[in-house]
């Protein structure tokens, strides 16, 4: 009799665990129970998206991040592409909240830096909210063919209003960020374009040379290869369940993947807000110094219940 199979594909826990390490801590606990695990991390163009799409080669770049400072950006470079991660660039930091002077000119020098067949530009998770006006002074065209995936479908004069308080805006600072960008001629014909107010309006900018904007959870399981056909279970989940995890996330569409192949799944939360109605949604400790123990526990359980299941 062959062991369950199953599948660890959790996005990152932030501030808690990457999607890695949550990956792994899973299939730990799947494993201590008797079952084969495969750990694929999972992530919607943000924060992660490298961690997902295996293989290729992984080098570090010295860039610039949003406010001039030094840094190491990893990319990952394949024969046929070259992927980037803005947060690897100019990743939103908790420590410095200065919205209205954060830049994306870093990742506009990264990328007229890159020599490639196609670029692929996950957007997320990023400190900026300048509607790609550095990105534009240092990128004038694209070096490739270029595929933008977007963890949001966000459009640009929405952003400010969304996740400007996010990145540490006022409410006055918000009105001057709308300002700022419905003032800028050239974005205005991509406005509308879902996920166009992405990394604070990256999306527009990268639209406005000539790039092709994508929903980045779908994107990045392609990608990544997932396919739940074959196995008995899929476990997914991210550091909070609410609303907005149907609204593009990369654990919803690995349900709605699972759904449409008829594979068991279940989702955790780090903490639960609104459960996915369709499956069985599970919430941690809410903890974020227990969450690695509180996935291998969680994987334990399922991996057990999964064994009784099949015998």
């Amino acid at each position: 009799m062959r062991a369950p199979r199953a599948l660890a594909c959790p996005a990152s826990l932030k501030g808690a665990l990457s999607a890695r390490a949550a990956a792994a801590a899973l299939a730990a606990g799947l494993r201590a129970a008797g079952v084969v695990a495969v750990e694929l991390p999972v992530a919607d163009g943000g924060e992660g998206t490298l961690d997902a799409i295996p293989g290729g080669e992984l080098r570090r770049v010295r860039v610039r991040d949003a406010f001039g400072r030094p840094r190491d950006a990893r990319i990952r470079v394949f024969p046929e592409r070259t992927v980037v991660e803005a947060a690897e660039v100019i990743p939103f930091d908790a420590e410095r909240l200065d919205v209205l002077r954060a830049s994306s000119r870093g990742l506009g020098e990264l990328l007229a830096s890159l020599e490639a067949p196609e670029l692929v530009v996950g957007l997320g998770g990023t400190a900026t909210m300048d509607g790609g006006a550095g990105l534009l002074e240092a990128l004038t065209a694209l070096p490739a063919p270029t595929r933008v995936l977007c963890d949001v479908s966000t459009r640009l004069y929405d952003a400010p209003r969304l996740f400007g308080p996010q990145k540490g805006a006022t409410r006055e600072q918000v009105e001057e960020l709308e300002r700022r960008l419905r003032e800028r001629a050239e974005l205005a014909p991509y406005a509308e374009l879902p996920g166009s107010g992405a990394a604070g309006g990256l999306g527009a900018a990268l639209a406005s040379l000539g790039a092709e904007l994508v929903p980045g959870a779908p994107a990045v399981l392609d990608l990544a290869g997932f396919d739940p056909r074959g196995v008995d279970l899929v476990v997914t989940g991210e550091g909070t369940v609410d609303g907005t995890t149907r609204e593009g996330k990369a654990p919803a569409e690995v349900v709605r993947r699972c759904l449409a192949a008829g594979t068991p799944v279940v989702v955790f939360g780090g903490r639960v807000v609104e459960p996915i109605p369709e499956v069985e949604t599970v919430a941690l400790s809410g903890d974020p110094a227990r969450s690695a123990g509180d996935l291998e526990e969680l994987g334990l359980g399922l991996g057990a219940r999964l064994l009784d299941a099949t015998r």
